[in-house]
């Protein structure tokens, strides 16, 4: 039998694979040994600690995670769940003194991805870059690294495989078809490189689901995407306007349609390209822009809504759909999809609210897209008192008519001045109510730049 030495041993049994020790020689391990020091010695100093001042409501909170820079311009990828609601971010990089102060260029909240941006103090070197690999050609069971500062520990290394490609997690509004790891993503790791043996980024970590399983977005992904929000600051994604099931086997014995794939049409948005294209409830689309689809679970649906979203916008596209047992062809011109993430505002009276997207008139079924929604109401604050809720749609402060979160950004002003105020909103079936609020906080009023007299 050969000898193995132990750091090799350690290294394999680290990566979970302890049961290939007996097999693999000695000097392939120590060959893999090298290879993973040599990696993250070459890629670690372009791995940064991100610190992000968090808002939530009214509460402040610091978030952690982890990032690296793509290119000599100070280009910073991470996750968008590490800065979203920042109000001020900052980032570490090894080997480098002090914070740098990092600009949001962009972030996208389906992909999970956020751009930052930072620049060189005067007279400081370029900074470390990661090279970027090709995620379509990463292989299940290929070695992989993975590198953050979990837990606020910097520069740390796990060494795994690829488990599995192409993974859809269904969560809510995520469109990302994940790399699977078993190379450890902690808290505080998101937004670290995934990175092959030949120091080529091919994802970006973006969660962990117990011991051993891990999900990263995959780097052309995020090449896509980057490019994207550093060119324009926002994604423009195509859109039809249809909610989706699985064709599952059993609706499709159901049907009597055994042999055919797809997903079944069961909503409609009234006005979309899917409504002015001819889609209609209960039809079953087989083929789009030429592609087959095929979902008979609820995680295989992602493929249909990738498709959708990567066609570009104008573009009219062939949908080959079964309808009543017969094959038709809709062609159908693809729309702009609606804004996902709404804006939101914080108040001096202890509430905040967020504009109305297509998403929340479905979500608390509006009849009126006009106003903006209560999204918290604070304990105990004015608003609470007054007898505010969440859910309530403000349509007019004073003689203002809040008609977006534009116009209540024109009117905040007034809750500050005038005191008190009145607010009109709509609360469930269009009922109509009125409340008398006191004026805003004096800490508000400072913090919103709005003197509430007195002082020096």
């Amino acid at each position: 039998m050969r000898l193995i030495s132990l750091a090799a041993t350690s290294l394999i049994m680290t990566a979970g694979c302890s049961t290939l020790a007996p097999f693999v020689s000695a000097d392939a391990l120590d060959s893999l040994q090298r290879r993973v020091i040599r990696v993250s010695e070459r890629v670690k100093p372009s791995v940064v600690h991100i610190e992000a001042a968090v808002r939530m409501n009214t509460r402040r909170n610091l978030v952690t995670g982890s990032g690296f820079i793509m290119n000599k311009e100070g280009i910073v990828l991470t996750n968008e769940h590490v800065v979203e609601r920042a109000e001020k971010v900052s980032v570490v990089i090894p080997g480098h003194d002090g914070r740098y102060p990092a600009e949001v260029v962009g972030t996208d909240k389906q992909t999970d991805l956020a751009v930052l941006r930072i620049s060189p103090r005067d007279g400081e070197k370029p900074f470390p870059v990661a090279a970027l690999g090709d995620s379509d050609s990463v292989q299940v069971g290929e070695w992989v690294i993975a590198i953050g500062n979990p837990y606020g520990l910097e520069g740390t290394v796990s060494l795994g495989i690829i488990s599995a490609k192409g993974r859809d997690l269904r969560a809510e509004n995520l469109l990302n078809d994940f790399i699977q790891t078993d190379a450890m993503i902690d808290r505080g790791s998101s937004g670290g490189p995934l990175v092959n043996l030949r120091s080529e980024v091919v994802g970006i970590n973006s969660r962990g689901q117990g011991r051993g399983i891990g999900f990263t977005i995959p780097i052309n992904t995020a090449k896509r995407v980057a490019g994207e929000l550093v060119g324009d600051g926002k994604i423009a994604r195509g859109y039809l306007g249809v909610s989706i099931q699985p064709l599952s086997r059993e609706l499709a014995q159901y049907w009597e349609i055994p042999k055919v794939h797809g997903v079944v049409v069961n909503g409609v948005v009234p006005n979309s390209p899917a409504a002015e294209g001819g889609l209609e409830i209960g039809d079953i689309v087989s083929h789009f822009r030429g592609e087959r689809v095929r979902a008979e679970k609820d995680e295989d649906t992602g493929q249909f809504q990738r498709l959708v979203a990567l066609t570009p916008i104008g573009d009219t596209v062939p949908v080959e759909i079964l309808r009543a047992g017969e094959r038709q062809q809709l062609d159908i011109k693809m729309g702009r999809q609606p804004k996902l993430v709404p804006d939101e505002e914080e108040s001096s009276s202890g509430f905040t609210v967020q504009e109305v997207t297509q998403n929340l008139i479905r979500t608390h079924r509006l009849r009126d897209p006009e106003g903006v929604l209560v999204s918290f109401v604070e304990r105990g604050s004015e608003a609470a008192e007054a007898g505010m809720a969440r859910g309530d749609l403000i349509v007019r402060i004073g003689e203002t008519s809040i008609i977006d979160i534009e116009s209540f950004r024109e009117a905040a002003p007034l809750m500050l001045r005038n005191a008190p105020f009145l607010i009109e909103a709509k609360r469930g079936n269009d009922k109509r109510f009125f409340l008398i609020l006191p004026r805003g906080s004096n800490d508000q009023a400072q913090a919103t730049g709005e003197s509430t007299g007195g002082g020096d």
